[in-house]
């Protein structure tokens, strides 16, 4: 199967705001999307994004932004990364993670930094292979502000 990867583009963002309520069911915390498709055009210029595009159509996800870490410097968060059922086991999501990382030494950063569930031994074993260091000692904080 040939897998595109590019960045998203406004026209995307509808499908996009789809995957990321798929996403989140898949979490099994739906509740916790709040984004709306105005915000997300609102905020066009800040978010980052790159889509998989299979078979004509988005078939996931990676959202990202460049960060700085007091310890190693520069640094891509990726904040999200996400591939349809039917499209899982194609290599899209290496693609999309191989592509972040690409765009991470591009930009002369020292590292890539994500979360994982605990729960999704698939994902973890992926990254594992990919090389990534899984932290389980740090705790994610979040505040929400409204």
């Amino acid at each position: 199967m040939k897998i595109l990867i590019r960045k998203a583009t406004e026209k995307d963002f509808p499908a996009i705001i789809a995957l990321i309520k798929e996403f989140a069911l898949f979490q099994k915390t739906p509740e916790k999307v709040s984004i709306t498709l105005e915000q997300m055009v609102t905020d066009k210029d800040i978010f980052q994004c790159l889509v998989a595009i299979a078979e004509n159509e988005i078939a996931g996800f990676a959202t990202y932004f460049f960060t700085y870490h007091s310890w190693s410097g520069k640094g891509l968060h990726l904040d999200d990364l996400y591939v349809k059922e039917s499209f899982r086991k194609t290599g899209s999501g290496k693609k999309l993670l191989d592509n972040i990382i690409e765009l991470a030494k591009e930009q002369k950063c020292k590292n890539v930094r994500w979360m994982v569930s605990g729960w999704n031994h698939n994902a973890i074993d992926f990254y594992k292979r990919i090389g990534a260091a899984i932290n389980e000692i740090d705790l994610n904080c979040n505040l929400k502000i409204d």
